[in-house]
């Protein structure tokens, strides 16, 4: 079980106000805002993770690798939470040690992940995905079925606020892009597009808050220009950075105009720099 946590009055207080996780202060009570990030030992998950504790979140990681978890976040750190299979963490924060035996595999249903979210979470982010293998069975396992399991969990914990990063093209047959080579390429291993596009339709069936976030091609080195961010199926090309993916993600969770929007991101060297409320603003809901 996941224990009950206090914290010190030095701590910064955020509230959630509607769809916006905002930080106050009240005097003699300080609690920081608790997000699980499912995939958070991934490349774009690890990002997260850093960019909400620099932001003064708490985190909750949700990993299947132990050892990759501790390689990836050395050090004790009082707000980051490891949630892993089978392993017993400590973490020291204030005058308690927190003691976690839960699991956190998306693939295994949404009990186990209900128990690692808890009902102390404020928000999930899904940045989980398959990884390349002979089993054509894995996308769906991890981006379906696992995103499924994640928004089924959030609902039995009554956790309100989910951001998937999912991608574009994934309704590139609506879009007329069946012959588009990122398209076939995506696809080839299980047809991971289509399992993506399907869970995206489930969490806005769900009824929880939701922000979807499509980027073009993932890449690891530094940002090389600014954020385009588009409506749903309308990029089909381009490529953006995963530190930049993780602070779209991030700064979901603290823009109101966000809520309920399926927004997808690129990086182009000739755009125009804009605030994150510019960008979400800038984009309907459907």
């Amino acid at each position: 079980m996941v224990s009950a946590t206090t914290v010190s009055s030095s701590e910064p207080l955020s509230l959630m106000e509607g769809s916006e996780i905002k930080e106050e202060v009240m005097e003699g009570f300080n609690v920081k805002k608790k997000i699980f990030v499912a995939g958070a030992t991934g490349s774009t998950g690890k990002r997260i993770v850093e960019k909400l504790l620099a932001k003064g979140f708490a985190v909750k990681a949700g990993v299947r690798d132990v050892d990759k978890a501790k390689s990836t976040f050395p050090g004790d750190n009082p707000d980051l939470q490891i949630f892993a299979r089978n392993v017993r963490f400590r973490f020291k924060e204030t005058e308690i040690v927190a003691r976690i035996v839960v699991k956190a595999d998306v693939t295994e249903g949404s009990t186990k992940l209900a128990e690692a979210i808890s009902d102390d979470s404020d928000a999930v982010i899904c940045a989980t995905g398959f990884r390349p293998s002979l089993d054509l069975f894995a996308p769906w396992k991890v981006d379906n079925f696992g995103t499924v399991n994640l928004v089924e969990a959030c609902r039995k914990q009554n956790v309100n606020r989910f951001i998937l990063i999912s991608s574009i093209l994934v309704n590139g047959a609506a879009m007329g892009q069946l012959f588009n080579p990122a398209y076939i390429f995506l696809n080839v291993f299980g047809l991971t597009l289509v399992a993506k596009l399907q869970a995206e339709q489930y969490i806005r069936k769900s009824g929880i808050n939701y922000t979807i976030i499509r980027p073009g091609g993932l890449k690891n080195d530094p940002p090389m220009g600014n954020i385009v961010m588009e409506p749903e199926d309308t990029l089909s090309e381009g490529s953006i950075s995963r530190d930049q993916v993780a602070d779209v993600a991030v700064e979901a969770l603290l823009c109101p105009e966000s809520s309920y929007k399926v927004v997808e991101i690129v990086a182009r060297s000739e755009a125009p720099k804009r605030s994150f409320e510019e960008l979400f603003g800038s984009i309907k809901q459907k």
